[in-house]
C-alpha cells in the first residue's frame, strides 16, 4: 500500500483542486487503494474536526472557501445592471463578492431569487467568484398524482405513492371537472396552513384501474418525458438512410442480431470466425457491429438535447418510452434483417483462453443476415433448428458458440460477481390485463450476447484511453467497509465466512456465494450480497468496474437506448477522424454534468419500472385476498418485514403491529427483529407462510399477515388483520382525567 499523504498534503490538494475533492478523487490522486481508503477517511474526518476543511455534498473544501457548486441568493442589480449574489453557505466569514455570468437561455433573475450555481474563482478587484446558473430553486410547484374523491367542498386527492397517507384538498373551482375515482395530476397551490395542503388539478388521466394505467401512473409520477417536441420529430422525419461514402463495406459479413422475441429495436449484431492465423490456434475473430446513432443524432441538435434529457429508454410490460423517436429507434438506426444500415464496428481477436489479443474499430455499412430471438438460437444449437436457423447452424451459430466457450474460460479467470437472482416477466393479454407472471429463463444465448457486449465495451474504453480522448466510463466502485461488515454478519449467522483484512475482490464474494449455493441460505446470501453493492454510474474519470472485475469499461453497445453509448460513439468518431459528428467542445466541457444527468435518469427509469411491476402484480393478486402464499423475508425494518412471494416474486409488507402479541426489538446491524418474550428472531432469507390481507393496484401495495416462520406457527396477532383500532372514547376520557390529577 502506498504511503498515506500528510494532512498538509491533503489540504493543499483540496485547495488546488476544488472540482476533484471527493474522497474517491483524493484517493486516486495519491494512489490510495484497498484498506488505505479507510485511513484516508479517518484523516479527512480529523481535518474536518479541526476546522481545516468542511464537507458538503460528498466533497471537501477549505474552511471559509466556497465549493465549486453552491446555493446562492441573488442581490438586487447594481447601478450598472450587473447581478451579484451572496452565498448561503455556512462557515464563510466574509461574504465574497460573486458576479453572476448569464448565458443564452438562462431564465430572468431578480433580487431574492435562490439559485444553484457553478462557481469559478477569479483574481479581480471587483469580485472574487464568477457564478454560472445551473437552475433556479423554488420555481416549480410540488406535483401530485393521485385518485380524486369528490365531496361537497370540492374533493380530495389520494396519492398513488406506496406508503403515503397524505391527502390534498381541492376547492370546487380547481377540480377541472374531474369525476369521482378518476386518476388526476395536480400541483400544490398557496402556502401551507392548518389542515390539508391545497392543490389544483391540471390534468385528468382516466380510470386508475383501466388497462395499461400502471405504466401511465409511473410515467407521470417519476416525471419521465413521454412525448417528443415538434422540433425533435421534424429532425427525425428528415433523416434518410446512409450510403457507403466514407465507410467500410461490411455487407459481405454474416452479421446477425439476437434479441428478445418482442424486440422493436436492434442495435447490435455479432459474428464469430475461426482465426486462420497459425500463431493463434483455437482462437477466434469476433465482430460486434453497433447502430451508428451518432450519424443521425448530432451534437447540439433538438434530437440530441431531448436524448440527453431522457438519458435512456424506459421499458414497461405494456409500452416503451424510447430515448429516440420511433422512426430512428425502430427503423433507420435499427439493424433490421436484409437492409443496409450504418454502424460502428469492432473487430476483435481472442485466443483459445478467451483473452483479447487485439482490436480494431471502424465505421461501416452492414446488412444483417437474420434477426433471431434468443429462444430460436438456443433451440437451433440444441438440435431443433427451423427453416431460417437451420442453414445458419454450421457456418454462423457454431463458431459463435465456440467463441463464447473461449470467453467463458476468460470469465472464469477474471471472476466477475456471480449473483443468481431470477428476473420475473409480466405477460399481458390483449386487453392489457396481467395474464401470467413467470420467471425469465436464462439461456446460453443470453450469456453469449452478454459476453460479446462486455468485450466490445472493454475494447471501446481501451481504444479511447489509447487515443487520449475524453469519454464517460461505466463506474462501479467497491462496497463500503460498513456494508461489508453487515454482509459478514449475515454470512456468519448462516455458518459461512467472508474473508477479512485484505483488499476485497469479486472472487471472495463468489466464494461466499458458492458456499451458499444449494443450501437454505442461498437466496439470503445472494440478496445480502446485492444490497452490499454500490450503485453503478457514469463518470469521465475511470474508477474501474468492481462487479465485472474490469479495470476499463465503457458502454458502447446500445446507443439507441442509452445516451452514454452515444457519447462513446462520438468520442470514437472524433478520435479516428471519421466525420464532423464526433464529440463537440460543449460535450467535452459538460461531460461530468452529462454523466450525472444520465445516471439520475437511469435510476429514475429503474424506479418507474419497479413501481409499474408492483402495480401490475397487485392487480394480478387483487382477486386472491385471503389466499395463503409461501415466501421468504427479503427485508427487515423497524416498522415491519418485507416478504417476497415464491409464486410471483411480488413484494409485500407485514407491519410490525401484525407480528404477534409481543414486542419486537430491531437490530440494524444484523437486520433482524427479535421477540422480547419468546426470543423469536426474524431475519432475511427465512421461509414464511403468509396470508394476503390487502392488495391495492393503484399504489402497488400488498399487506400480508404472517402465519408461520420456518414451519413454526405463530400466535395470532394482537389485533385482527393487523389493522389499527382506535381507543374507545370512554378509555381516552378516563386517561385524560388521570393526567389532570397528576398535574
Amino acid at each position: 500500500m502506498k504511503t498515506l499523504p500528510s494532512k498538509d498534503e491533503i489540504r493543499q490538494w483540496i485547495s488546488e483542486n476544488p472540482g476533484l475533492s471527493a474522497k474517491r478523487d483524493i484517493a486516486k490522486a495519491f494512489g490510495i487503494k484497498g484498506d488505505g481508503r479507510i485511513e484516508l477517511k479517518r484523516l479527512l474526518r480529523e481535518l474536518e474536526g479541526e476546522g481545516v476543511v468542511e464537507k458538503t455534498a460528498r466533497r471537501f473544501h477549505e474552511k471559509g472557501v466556497l465549493p465549486p457548486v453552491a446555493v446562492l441568493q441573488v442581490l438586487p442589480p447594481d447601478r450598472a445592471g450587473d447581478l451579484y449574489a451572496r452565498p448561503l453557505e455556512e462557515g464563510v466569514d466574509d461574504s465574497p463578492r460573486i458576479l453572476i455570468i448569464a448565458k443564452k437561455g438562462d431564465p430572468a433573475l431578480g433580487g431574492g431569487d435562490r439559485i444553484l450555481a457553478r462557481l469559478a474563482k477569479v483574481d479581480l478587484d471587483d469580485y472574487v467568484y464568477e457564478a454560472r446558473l445551473i437552475r433556479k430553486l423554488g420555481s416549480n410547484p410540488t406535483k401530485v398524482l393521485g385518485v380524486f374523491r369528490s365531496n361537497a367542498e370540492g374533493g380530495r386527492i389520494q396519492p398513488v405513492d406506496k406508503g403515503s397517507d397524505k391527502e390534498w384538498r381541492v376547492s370546487p373551482d380547481m377540480t377541472m371537472g374531474a369525476r369521482d375515482g378518476e386518476l388526476v395530476e395536480a400541483e400544490a397551490v398557496g402556502a401551507r396552513r392548518l389542515g390539508l395542503p391545497a392543490a389544483r388539478i391540471v390534468a385528468r388521466l382516466g380510470d386508475p384501474a383501466g388497462p395499461r394505467a400502471a405504466s401511465l401512473i409511473a410515467i407521470h409520477q417519476h416525471g419521465i418525458p413521454d412525448s417528443f417536441p415538434d422540433a425533435v420529430i421534424a429532425e427525425a422525419d428528415a433523416a434518410a438512410p446512409v450510403g457507403l461514402k466514407g465507410r467500410e463495406d461490411l455487407r459481405d459479413l454474416a452479421l446477425l442480431t439476437i434479441d428478445p422475441a418482442d424486440a422493436r429495436d436492434r442495435d447490435d449484431a455479432v459474428l464469430a470466425e475461426v482465426d486462420p492465423d497459425p500463431g493463434n490456434p483455437g482462437g477466434f475473430i469476433l465482430w460486434v457491429a453497433i447502430a451508428d446513432v451518432a450519424h443521425y443524432v448530432t451534437p447540439g441538435s433538438a434530437l440530441d438535447r431531448e436524448a440527453r434529457k431522457r438519458g435512456n429508454s424506459t421499458y414497461f410490460p405494456d409500452r416503451v418510452v424510447p430515448m429516440l423517436p420511433d422512426i430512428l429507434s425502430g427503423d433507420l438506426c435499427s439493424l433490421h434483417e436484409g437492409v443496409d444500415r450504418a454502424c460502428l464496428a469492432v473487430r476483435m481477436v481472442i485466443g483459445a483462453d478467451g483473452a483479447k489479443r487485439s482490436h480494431r474499430f471502424l465505421r461501416g455499412l452492414m446488412r444483417s443476415v437474420a434477426s433471431l430471438s434468443y429462444e430460436r438460437v438456443q433451440a437451433a444449437v440444441d438440435g431443433a433448428p427451423d427453416d431460417v436457423t437451420g442453414p445458419l447452424v454450421a457456418p454462423v451459430l457454431t463458431p459463435l458458440y465456440g467463441a463464447y466457450a473461449a470467453l467463458m474460460r476468460a470469465r472464469e479467470v477474471r471472476q466477475p460477481l456471480e449473483l443468481d437472482l431470477p428476473e420475473r416477466k409480466i405477460v399481458l393479454d390483449e386487453q392489457g390485463r396481467v395474464a401470467s407472471v413467470a420467471f425469465k429463463e436464462r439461456l446460453e444465448a443470453h450469456r453469449l450476447i452478454e459476453e460479446f457486449m462486455v468485450l466490445a465495451n472493454v475494447a471501446a474504453a481501451e481504444e479511447l484511453i489509447r487515443l487520449k480522448r475524453p469519454l464517460l466510463f461505466r463506474v462501479h466502485e467497491e462496497p463500503s467497509p460498513l456494508k461489508l461488515d453487515s454482509l459478514r454478519e449475515v454470512a456468519e449467522g448462516a455458518g459461512m465466512t467472508l474473508a477479512k483484512g485484505q483488499v476485497l475482490k469479486t472472487q471472495h464474494l463468489n466464494r461466499l456465494l458458492s458456499q451458499a449455493q444449494g443450501t437454505e441460505f442461498d437466496e439470503l446470501i445472494n440478496i445480502s450480497t446485492l444490497r452490499s453493492m454500490t450503485q453503478a454510474y457514469y463518470h469521465p474519470e475511470n474508477f474501474g468496474h468492481f462487479g465485472l472485475a474490469l479495470r476499463n469499461y465503457a458502454h458502447f453497445t446500445s446507443p439507441i437506448r442509452r445516451y452514454s453509448d452515444l457519447i462513446v460513439h462520438r468520442a470514437l468518431i472524433a478520435g479516428h477522424g471519421w466525420g464532423q459528428d464526433g464529440l463537440s467542445a460543449w460535450d467535452i466541457e459538460n461531460l461530468e454534468e452529462t454523466g450525472k444527468l444520465i445516471s439520475d435518469a437511469e435510476r429514475r427509469s429503474m424506479a418507474a419500472e419497479r413501481d409499474t411491476n408492483d402495480r401490475y402484480l397487485a392487480a394480478y393478486l387483487a382477486d386472491r385476498v385471503g389466499a395463503e402464499f409461501a415466501g421468504r423475508i427479503s427485508g427487515v425494518q423497524r416498522f415491519g418485514l418485507f416478504i417476497r412471494l415464491d409464486e410471483t416474486g411480488a413484494d409485500g409488507l407485514i407491519p410490525i403491529r401484525a407480528l404477534g402479541r409481543e414486542f419486537f426489538h430491531y437490530d440494524e446491524g444484523s437486520q433482524t427483529l427479535m421477540g422480547a418474550e419468546t426470543g423469536l428472531t426474524l431475519g432475511i432469507g427465512q421461509k414464511v407462510m403468509v396470508r394476503l390481507a390487502e392488495a391495492v393496484p393503484v399504489t402497488g401495495g400488498l399487506l400480508l399477515d404472517l402465519l408461520s416462520v420456518e414451519g413454526a406457527t405463530l400466535r395470532p396477532p394482537r389485533r385482527a388483520g393487523g389493522k389499527y383500532q382506535p381507543r374507545r372514547p370512554a378509555q381516552a376520557a378516563a386517561k385524560r382525567r388521570v393526567v389532570r390529577k397528576r398535574k
